[in-house]
């Protein structure tokens, strides 16, 4: 027997089967009667036959769940066959500009009112988690073609200090010498003074706050949640203004907190150090939760305007503000109206949606039934910025 120790995995063995757990967050299980002779030894070492251990999960990481919403979700490694480029959901997404989004998990420990892709505890959503090395080996990549300075931007669709490589992973990206800036969106309800210490020491960070009211009530409607903690959210966004930079990016949605945008400015006056600003128009997106129709520009603006006057403090920010320009564009395999063969390779976020894979890219696919490693002929419908949707043909 071998004595197999992991840094993701962590085991307990319970009355019929292992549970493995991945990353915190994502759980399966091994029935006891499939498995070899084994010994637990601490939370992350087994001993046991080696090859035929790996067969197994490999089987069954195949069925893993969502701790938090018990959705199920699929693990995208480096053997997963699964490409980084493609998907909105997951990944990495360039869209041509010196901002490089990766994304490394899906879901959320809130219930936003005004959420745009409708996740967090109520989701029903298939969700995604990305493993880090393969992440960092796929963006390595990307970066030797860009070759400039870029800002990669940690904004998952959900909250990204869920994921637990999430520190290890901001440390990485500290080390590279094309990255100038790390950007990452929070809600802050899972940050403590230990992370933020620990994460002081990645001068290229920035955490972008969302900060959508200073009143508890309103506070806990607009996260969907009685357990929202405002006073800790507060406590820890002072804490990291001393310790790293920081923008506060409070969503408006008008009816509910718009009211709260001049307790907010306020709030960020009574800071020891200065924070950026950005008020964000509440927009309605047909995957979204939308609680009222979203205000035009040519309303939002000049109510923004004014707030701006009043208070002496620009509340926009810009891609210039933070110096992300045009780069060459990354060439894409196949346009829109091309019609393709792709494989089947796991479910898509919405239901009875599969992601497909051709040519290093992955392509979202509606009204498909998802057929493992099925060979499928697609019609593509979308290709902005290397990220693909297609059609069954």
């Amino acid at each position: 027997m071998a004595q197999l120790t992991f840094e993701t995995l962590s085991f307990q063995k319970k009355e019929t089967v292992l549970q493995v757990t991945l990353l915190n967050l994502f759980t399966a299980e091994i029935p006891l009667s499939e498995m070899p002779e084994f010994k637990l030894i601490g939370q992350n070492t087994i001993e046991t036959n080696e090859k035929r251990f790996n067969l197994l999960l490999s089987k069954h990481l195949e069925s893993l769940t969502n701790k938090l919403t018990k959705n199920k979700a699929t693990y995208i490694h480096q053997n997963s066959g699964i490409p980084l480029i493609g998907s909105i959901a997951f990944g990495i997404t360039y869209r041509n500009t010196s901002l490089i989004e990766v994304k490394t998990v899906t879901s959320c420990n809130l219930n936003c009112l005004y959420c745009s892709i409708g996740e967090g505890l109520s989701s029903k959503k298939h969700d995604f988690v990305v493993e880090k090395d393969y992440l960092l080996q796929e963006l390595q990549k990307l970066l030797g073609f860009v070759h400039e300075p870029v800002e990669i931007h940690i904004g998952v669709q959900g909250e990204p200090f869920l994921y637990a490589d999430t520190l290890s992973l901001i440390e990485d990206l500290q080390k590279m010498k094309e990255v100038h800036t790390i950007s990452i969106n929070t809600n802050a309800t899972l940050l403590t003074e230990q992370i933020i210490d620990r994460l002081a020491q990645c001068r290229k960070l920035r955490y972008n706050f969302s900060l959508d009211a200073l009143g508890e009530k309103i506070a806990k409607q607009l996260a969907g949640v009685d357990n929202y903690n405002l006073e800790h959210v507060l406590k820890m966004i002072r804490y990291a203004v001393e310790k790293s930079s920081v923008l506060i990016a409070p969503v408006c949605v008008f009816d509910y907190n718009d009211q709260e945008m001049e307790k907010i400015i306020q709030f960020v006056k009574s800071l020891p150090k200065k924070v950026s600003v950005g008020i964000q128009n509440f927009l309605n997106y047909k995957t979204g939760r939308n609680p009222v129709r979203a205000k035009s520009w040519q309303e939002f603006y000049p109510w923004l305007n004014r707030l701006e006057q009043k208070h002496q403090l620009s509340l926009k920010v810009t891609k210039e503000d933070f110096n992300i320009k045009d780069t060459k564009p990354l060439l894409k395999p196949f346009q829109v109206d091309d019609i393709i063969t792709a494989k089947i390779k796991c479910p898509d976020r919405f239901p009875n949606s599969c992601v497909a894979v051709a040519k290093e890219r992955c392509i979202s696919v509606p009204e498909c039934q998802f057929q493992k490693d099925k060979q499928v002929k697609v019609k593509i419908t979308r290709d902005k910025h290397n990220i693909f949707a297609g059609r069954l043909v």
